[in-house]
């Protein structure tokens, strides 16, 4: 109960670090600081009444916007803190490939529930994203297990005591973290609610269902961030401090860097990362799972 609480706690101070980070960025600063800028914008929403469509499907929005947060939620469960993790499950990243595919059809619930054109555009467009980063997604978690010999995260952790796996995969690595920012539809990949079509899955959310689809977004980046630390940066490896810090450190590195990109990087056309992925990433990937596999043969 300790370890989950902590997780909670955890995750939500980072998604609030997120937010304001992002709002920073972005030139949004308000007062009596930036910090609570996160607080003020979730107080606005709060008071805001929600928008009713006609004909829109109240219980799957509701569903919808409810399972993004949850996936988030579930998908760090078996991510470890340091040593431990909530769940300890021999088929951990099975399961967070799993959460992360139920991105898929949270997103889709939402675009498809409001009966509204521009939240049906932004809803095709995350599963065409879906289609292009997945397979490369997967085979990079592939690859992980293959050079850890385990689906287990706390073996993925061990098997780096001497060298990470970023620094021994690499091209693994980068193609990661491209993935992850298309799994929380950021930055470069964030067409599904982009600004030509009035905001995408979002256009037609307001008051606490907009807050807990914004809410599970943050949170889903940085769980997305959070997984990169156990499968490619030793997990809570480093000198003097805890493995809880260490842990947290390398998780807000990452995020702070995906953050950063979004806001730098501009906006990728569907169809040219469609192209890209399968004809580039897909290749790739296969190559380094190729690799470490001829490495790890007795």
């Amino acid at each position: 109960m300790g370890e989950a609480l902590g997780l909670v706690v955890a995750l939500a101070l980072l998604t609030w670090g997120a937010a304001a980070f992002d709002a920073a960025l972005a030139g949004r600063r308000v007062r009596p600081a930036l910090v609570w800028s996160p607080g003020w914008e979730a107080a606005r929403l709060l008071t805001q009444g929600r928008r009713r469509t006609f004909s829109a499907d109240i219980l799957l929005v509701r569903t919808g916007v409810v399972a993004l947060l949850m996936a988030a939620l579930l998908g760090a469960v078996v991510l470890p803190v340091g040593e431990a993790a909530v769940l300890d499950s021999g088929v951990g990243i099975v399961w967070f490939n799993a959460m992360e595919v139920c991105v898929w059809g949270a997103v889709w619930l939402v675009g498809w529930g409001v009966n509204s054109v521009y939240p049906l555009i932004g809803g095709y467009r995350y599963l065409v994203q879906g289609l292009s980063y997945e397979l490369p997604f997967m085979f990079v978690l592939i690859t992980v297990a293959l050079g850890a010999g385990s689906l287990r995260f706390g073996d993925v952790v061990a098997a780096q005591r001497e060298l990470w796996f970023a620094v021994r995969m690499p091209v693994a690595f980068v193609v990661y973290l491209v993935s992850a920012a298309a799994v929380a539809f950021w930055g470069p990949f964030g067409q599904p609610v982009g600004r030509d079509t009035a905001g995408g899955v979002r256009a037609e959310l307001a008051g606490a269902d907009r807050l807990l689809f914004g809410t599970g977004r943050y949170a889903l980046l940085v769980v997305v961030a959070a997984g990169a630390v156990p499968l490619f940066l030793g997990g809570g490896a480093g000198p003097l401090l805890p493995g809880w810090a260490w842990t947290a450190i390398k998780t807000v590195a990452v995020l702070g860097l995906l953050v950063l990109v979004g806001h730098r990087v501009p906006a990728v056309r569907m169809d040219r990362f469609t192209r890209f992925a399968w004809v580039a990433l897909i290749p790739l990937t296969l190559l380094q799972t190729l690799v470490v596999g001829i490495a790890v043969l007795p």
